[in-house]
């Protein structure tokens, strides 16, 4: 369900916006979305897991109040990181 640390340094790369970040919005938006994704397919398996679904609501909410914060600082950052990640919205 977690995602490896391998997966996780390659997000970080591919969405850094200078050189060591880990900690920009984007970034942490492509791991969520990594992890939202890992228990969505956990979840096809385990339909009665209700403990980690409460877990995943939590991803999903923390996922969205950083989307809502990039759009409302620059709308066409938001409009290509949605594009990027190929999130509905």
């Amino acid at each position: 369900m977690s995602i490896t640390p391998e997966r996780k340094a390659a997000l970080i790369q591919e969405y850094a916006i200078k050189p060591n970040d880990t900690g920009s919005p984007e970034v942490q938006i492509a791991i969520l979305s990594e992890r939202i994704a890992n228990l969505t397919e956990h979840f096809k398996g385990h339909a009665k897991d209700n403990h980690s679904r409460r877990g995943l609501l939590k991803l999903v909410s923390t996922r969205r109040s950083l989307l809502d914060y990039i759009k409302k600082g620059d709308g066409t950052r938001y409009k290509s990181l949605i594009e990027r990640l190929g999130l509905r919205r």
